[in-house]
């Protein structure tokens, strides 16, 4: 299947004598041993012709990306690879590296082999494990480049030179001008990374957080009440280590019988190319973020912060509206926000009574699992007063409710004891908020063991709709 085939060797037959250079990515990538699958292409000539060609030796699909800038992506027909195309800037090679980013990404190829062309030293950057700034106004060209620098940062394991950091320092403000979904795209790229703690960091250091996740910065000094040990941001941070934490290691909380399931549930794809895993780490960043917004004082001057989980499925969802995200990501963050609290509320009602946990379950569906874990990933990061003993209380209420949200997930499509025109026509009653009730108190008592047939069912309904 040509799908599958080098793009490199396929660029090559179907370009032939043309003037190209691989540039970029793709020989940064080469020099440090990693493989790619994404290749950008600089050509003399027309790059949608040089992309028609491709994808035709590809049987690939090609189209334009930017008419502003003549732009150009084939993509695989098995969608295995992709090759961007873009007209060489400034009249030549040299002054097409001139305008990049980082001298990492300023090194090309002639296409059909040659000599590599770095006239920025970007090879000797990457052996050095050096991150550098191609010129003096390369990040205040497009702002949109200090962000990638965190991502480069972390995910070549580079480190930013002075020069370059003080560039990015200067043009971090600018990252609030910047096309919302670009600064979305290098975020799932860093905090789905391995390193994000230390870009977050970073992030912090260069002014950036400020600029593109305001709501994040002002979690900075946001005090506590005694039963916390860090401020809001700092135990932020500590929420998302440990769900990182349970994300690699399920088993260390809830036992060898949950973690595959949990591991499995947590790498399902969700939306905008994310899986739950992430959507946890980004429930952990905006489980809090309403706090600023709703700290009140008790009489004796501790702070409150009554209501930050609603008022934070709000602020999440604008957060994630903002940078573009889609509809199922908002609603999936915005709910771990919403019901981060419950189960610790129920920490005080145990054992539980098949009742209360249908209630959890029920209310916090479709996010019972994940949010069972950031639950836990909260009270790991919460350590002040009593902490041993109220973590060791959690714990124990979460690994009796994880078997049983693994099983309400499983069991979500099961089909009902009664059906509601069934039980209407029985009960002789008409469609209505008074029949969902009804159904409603049937799959609570089912889920509580009390009824098990569709004529148990019917009668449960009956006797609620008996006086007294």
């Amino acid at each position: 299947m040509t799908g599958g085939r080098n793009p490199l060797s396929l660029a090559r037959e179907a370009l032939g004598g043309r003037d190209a250079w691989v540039v970029g990515g793709a020989v940064r990538d080469e020099l440090l041993g990693r493989a790619t699958v994404d290749v950008d292409l600089v050509v003399a000539d027309d790059p949608g012709a040089a992309a028609h060609a491709i994808a035709r030796a590809a049987r690939g699909t090609a189209f334009e990306l930017s008419d502003e800038f003549r732009s150009w992506r084939v993509i695989a027909p098995d969608r295995a690879w992709q090759v961007d195309l873009s007209p060489l800037r400034g009249g030549s090679l040299h002054s097409d590296l001139a305008l990049r980013d980082f001298t990492v990404n300023a090194i090309a190829e002639p296409l059909q082999g040659g000599a590599r062309v770095d006239p920025h030293g970007g090879a000797d950057d990457l052996a050095a494990g050096r991150l550098r700034a191609v010129g003096p106004q390369a990040l205040a060209e497009d702002p949109l480049r200090v962000v990638r620098l965190v991502r480069l940062a972390a995910q070549l394991a580079l480190e930013p030179d002075e020069e370059t950091l003080a560039l990015a320092r200067a043009s971090a403000p600018a990252g609030a001008t910047v096309a919302q979904e670009r600064v979305f795209a290098e975020l799932k790229e860093i905090v789905g990374g391995d390193r994000v703690i230390q870009s977050l960091a970073l992030m912090d250091d260069l002014g950036l957080t400020e600029a593109i996740l305001p709501e994040l910065h002002a979690l900075h000094g946001v005090e506590q009440n005694r039963y916390h040990h860090a401020d809001v941001h700092a135990h932020t941070i500590e929420v998302l280590e440990q769900a990182m934490a349970l994300q690699s290691d399920p088993a260390a909380v809830f036992g060898s019988e949950q973690a595959g399931a949990i591991a499995a549930l947590l790498a399902e794809p969700l939306s905008d190319e994310v899986d739950r895993g992430f959507a946890l780490r980004l429930g952990a960043l905006l489980h809090d973020i309403a706090k600023p917004a709703t700290l009140g004082r008790r009489e004796d001057g501790s702070p409150t912060f009554l209501g930050h989980d609603r008022e934070g499925a709000k602020l999440a969802r604008d957060v994630l509206a903002r940078l573009r995200a889609g509809e199922k990501l908002k609603a999936h963050v915005a709910a771990l926000a919403r019901h981060h609290l419950r189960l610790g509320f129920l920490v005080h009602e145990t054992p539980l009574s098949r009742r209360a946990l249908y209630g959890y379950l029920k209310t916090t569906e479709p996010v019972e699992v994940d949010v069972t874990l950031l639950s836990v990933a909260d009270r790991l990061a919460t350590r002040g007063r009593k902490a041993q003993e109220s973590i060791a209380k959690h714990l124990g209420l979460a690994r009796e409710v994880m078997p049983a949200a693994l099983a309400w997930r499983a069991q979500s499509r099961r089909p009902p004891l009664v059906r509601g025109n069934r039980l209407a026509a029985t009960l002789g009653i008409e469609s209505g908020p008074q029949l969902g009730r009804l159904l409603a108190e049937i799959d609570a008592a089912r889920f509580a063991g009390e009824v098990s047939t569709p004529e148990e069912a019917v009668a449960f309904a009956a006797r609620l709709r008996q006086p007294g």
